[in-house]
């Protein structure tokens, strides 16, 4: 069985051997039907075959090429919070991927507690969510969470996040690699977004962009870095994140890119002793707990810390007598923010004007 870890070490080459080059093989024999299925889904949009709807106010996407954290959670809220400050009502929509029947998945449980006054719905279609979110919240904006391979709804603003840190899912569509569809597909985004940015150096992150614009052409460009802000416990109760300085700690994880998580702990100057490593997604129970605290025991650590999709998941203020917590995570605009906030003000004029932007082209 391969856990996320053993899955990345496969795909990204790190992993040598003969049954590592035997299981690349059969990643890339797999990714042909895949790549197939992706290709003949979208020309069907682009075609016109399977009809791109527009509903009757503004839509941002935020989305990614990649399976992963690329940071999309901490992005939603930035928008979220500046469209706030606008006075204009946003509602977050997604998929609810990961959520169990009639529940919060873990991004919803994340946004909730961080935007309180912003309604999330979950609904695999999310044209009807949409509309829900209209006619029932009386949504001025709606913004779409992980909405890039989402085509049925039409879009004023085409956000794709790529992570600095893994940018383009190791050059293979899945199961061969992390890409959901062909890197080529970013001709469909308005603005790509580098997350992580501050993880790499300069030149790198010149090369990122050089090799983007090949496929974007006038898309907008803006590189964020994830800063750490502060310690969240399971009450609510945050701290600064001194307050853990000179303590040894072990971290844990259950996300797509736990390598981003790994460079925030170092940028929030903790001595991390141990990362311990779970399925993006994962449904923390009581036994996970227990193998945490035998885990946590065998390290000589004295606060264990984790990301707060994880938190709003494993329901406990401590893991056996270690205290547990969240590192707050925000994003910051390190590249000129014009390209993205002239393109956000639109939309919000659009708003005071009383319905979408109506943008000619398919964005979708």
């Amino acid at each position: 069985m391969l856990d996320a870890t053993k899955f990345r070490n496969l795909v990204s080459g790190r992993r040598r051997g003969v049954t590592a080059a035997v299981w690349r093989t059969l990643f890339r024999m797999a990714s042909l039907p895949y790549g197939a299925a992706v290709a003949w889904r979208n020309r069907q949009f682009d075609t016109g075959r399977r009809p791109i709807q527009r509903v009757d106010v503004p839509v941002i996407s935020v989305g990614n090429l990649t399976v992963g954290g690329t940071g999309k959670t901490p992005m939603v809220e930035w928008l979220a919070r500046w469209f706030r400050a606008q006075d204009i009502r946003v509602v977050v929509i997604s998929r609810g991927y990961g959520a169990e029947a009639g529940a919060q998945n873990d991004e919803a449980l994340e946004l909730e507690q961080k935007l309180p006054d912003v309604p999330h719905l979950q609904n695999p279609d999310r044209v009807a969510a949409a509309h829900t979110a209209i006619e029932e919240f009386e949504s001025q904006l709606i913004l779409l969470d992980d909405g890039f391979q989402h085509r049925r709804i039409e879009r004023d603003l085409n956000l794709v996040l790529i992570d600095a840190l893994e940018p383009f899912g190791y050059g293979h569509l899945l199961p061969r690699g992390l890409l959901r569809e062909p890197v080529a597909n970013l001709r469909r985004a308005d603005a790509v977004v580098l997350t992580r940015a501050d993880a790499v150096t300069p030149q790198v992150r010149e090369q990122i962009r050089s090799q983007i614009e090949a496929w974007t052409g006038s898309a907008a460009w803006i590189e964020v870095a994830h800063r750490p802000v502060a310690l969240r416990d399971h009450a609510g109760r945050e701290a600064p994140l001194d307050s853990l300085a000179g303590q040894r700690i072990g971290a844990f994880c259950g996300i797509g890119n736990p390598a981003g998580f790994r460079h925030s702990l170092a940028a929030a100057g903790f001595e991390l002793v141990e990362l311990r490593e779970f399925p993006d997604h994962h449904a923390f129970d009581g036994r996970d707990v227990a193998s945490l605290d035998r885990w946590l025991q065998t390290l000589d650590v004295e606060a264990v810390v984790c990301t707060h999709k994880d938190l709003v998941k494993i329901g406990t203020a401590q893991i056996g007598r270690y205290p547990l917590w969240a590192l707050q995570i925000g994003i910051e605009l390190i590249s000129d923010p014009e390209p993205l906030e002239a393109r956000l003000r639109s939309i919000a004029a659009a708003v005071g004007d009383g319905g979408a932007t109506g943008r000619p082209d398919d964005a979708a």
